[in-house]
């Protein structure tokens, strides 16, 4: 089974659309349809709005004849395509569109490289005033007697 993604939400009036009733009188949408036949719906909507129209309404004419159990004629499928392809957004719209994600996506890919080197210089800032805060104020000096004569025992000298 492939797996869906929801690429872009301007295919809805698109994939949303009824092609027709199944035998059972309930409606099929393209969703549904395209589903059927192991197609990613949001990827095939995308990938017949950059067709012509011509070549996009013979190819889901095709997928729509390759549907079991519609209560459409076959010889239908054509004109059900031709209508629903009205629905696919224009081709300026999708290269627009398309244009505008790349410029969000590549907007907030810089977005977040600046905030990762703000976190990075955040941390190190923190690290550095916390190891400031840690050390004593007044570091004792080593004094300097001369230890070398005196000799250490374990024994309390008495009172």
């Amino acid at each position: 089974m492939p797996g869906y993604s929801l690429l872009n939400s301007e295919f809805n009036d698109f994939l949303f659309a009824p092609i027709g009733e199944e035998r059972n009188e309930m409606p099929l949408s393209v969703l549904s349809a395209l589903t059927r036949l192991g197609i990613d719906p949001w990827q095939e909507a995308a990938r017949l709005t950059r067709l012509p129209k011509e070549p996009a309404t013979q190819s889901l004419a095709s997928m729509i004849e390759a549907l079991p159990g519609g209560r459409w004629a076959i010889s239908d499928s054509g004109a059900i395509a031709a209508r629903l392809v009205q629905l696919l957004p224009s081709r300026n719209h999708a290269e627009t569109s398309s244009n505008a994600k790349a410029l969000s996506v590549a907007a907030g890919s810089d977005l977040r490289q600046v905030i990762f080197a703000l976190a990075v210089m955040w941390l190190i800032f923190a690290a550095m005033w916390g190891a400031v805060l840690i050390m004593p104020a007044n570091r004792a000096q080593p004094s300097a007697v001369n230890h070398t004569g005196m000799h250490l025992t374990n024994a309390v000298s008495p009172p």
